[in-house]
């Protein structure tokens, strides 16, 4: 089946705000030397960035769920836009954190509604590849658009980064203008009581539930994977740099694999499957940290299995999330869901660097623990029935 052409333009969309939101990696000692403060201070860039879209995605959701979706992106996308081709424009720390917040903000709308439109557009028996397609335009901005980023800092400046996010963002504004389709999900004529009723039930407390633990396991073991790798195969950057592009490799097969695992099983299934794989490869790691030094080889294998099982279970997530509440009110859950990720994010490194304190080798048994945990919300989720449809 031929693949929608609204497709392309909602991946670009993920593609663009995932590259914006972790560019600044790459250019931030440069940025805090121009700016003259310090690479902490200019860190709160980032932690601004992570809290205002957090804070602020369910509550876009409920402030224009009865506003069409096609006007909440490229409205959004708009602002987003704006927000990056500004940052030339300004000097100082202050202006700047104003614009970085601004654009998670408008990232904030952007991208859960870019999935709530997937899976209100999708095709029910599509709909697990459809968003594990769009879900490509996030490992793409880890693999591509955050080097390129990196290197357009490097060449003309730290600024260029954030350029390049803006002409990301008026790129993906463009294609959605012209492929999105007018109708979908919106035009709701409820009351809040009934905007929030779906986001009250055990299923969808159990997904975000999985959700968090899932991604405080893989955090837990990713923020901290230079530190481990090091200690067990004697890893350095130069090596780390292949290794990392190879993993996001078998990210990009996982997240595939997952979607049309999900749309032939079911989503509960599908996450079941990539949790478990995650799960091998985290015990596989803990019982190597015990014969180490380990051929390179060997850890390489391993972290394409956990990269493809890490990416495997977003796109399994967010269609279980979708078929417990309906694509009616998919926009309000895929935003509280995607506020989950970075509570999740921010328990992960809390867990790693417990783990690490520790003893390194125990963080693959922290992040299996984790994400064990996790598994077992989600099958209260698997076991709860979709809410009747009005």
């Amino acid at each position: 089946m031929r693949a929608p052409r609204w497709l392309p333009a909602l991946t670009l969309t993920a593609f663009a705000v995932q590259t914006d939101d972790f560019v600044i990696i790459g250019v931030l000692p440069g940025l805090a030397a121009d700016l003259g403060v310090t690479a902490a201070a200019a860190g709160q860039l980032v932690t601004l960035y992570s809290l205002g879209y957090a804070l602020t995605a369910p509550l876009w959701a409920l402030l224009l769920a009865r506003v069409p979706p096609r006007a909440v992106l490229t409205c959004s996308l708009a602002v987003f836009t704006a927000a990056n081709l500004a940052v030339p424009l300004l000097d100082g720390l202050g202006p700047l954190l104003a614009l970085r917040l601004l654009a998670a903000l408008s990232a904030a709308a952007a991208l859960p509604c870019a999935l709530a439109l997937t899976a209100a557009q999708a095709p029910p028996e599509r709909r697990g590849r459809h968003l594990a397609t769009v879900m490509t335009g996030l490992t793409g901005a880890v693999l591509l658009g955050v080097p390129l980023g990196t290197w357009a800092g490097g060449l003309f400046g730290w600024r260029s980064a954030f350029v390049l996010g803006g002409l990301l963002g008026a790129a993906a504004l463009a294609a959605s203008a012209a492929t999105v389709p007018a109708s979908g999900p919106a035009g709701e004529r409820r009351g809040p009581a009934d905007l929030l009723r779906p986001l009250a039930s055990r299923a969808v407390a159990a997904v975000l539930a999985a959700t968090v633990l899932t991604v405080a396991g893989n955090l837990a073991f990713q923020t901290y994977l230079a530190v481990f790798l090091a200690g067990l195969a004697g890893v350095g950057p130069a090596a780390l740099g292949a290794l990392l592009v190879a993993a996001g490799i078998g990210g990009l097969a996982g997240t595939r694999a997952s979607g049309s695992l999900a749309d032939r099983v079911g989503p509960g299934r599908a996450f079941a499957a990539a949790g478990a794989v995650f799960c091998a490869a985290m015990a596989a790691f803990a019982l190597l940290w015990w014969l180490r030094p380990v051929p390179v080889a060997a850890v390489a294998v391993l972290l394409v299995t956990w990269s493809a099982a890490a990416w495997a279970v977003p796109p399994a997530l967010q269609a279980l999330m979708v078929a417990r509440v309906g694509p009616e009110a998919a926009g309000r859950a895929l935003a509280v869901h995607s506020s989950s990720v970075h509570v999740g994010a921010a328990l992960g490194a809390v867990l790693g660097g417990a783990a690490v304190a520790a003893g390194a080798g125990l963080v693959p048994t922290a992040a299996a623990l984790a994400a064990a945990l996790g598994l077992a919300a989600a099958a209260l989720a698997r076991r709860s029935r979709a809410l009747p449809r009005h």
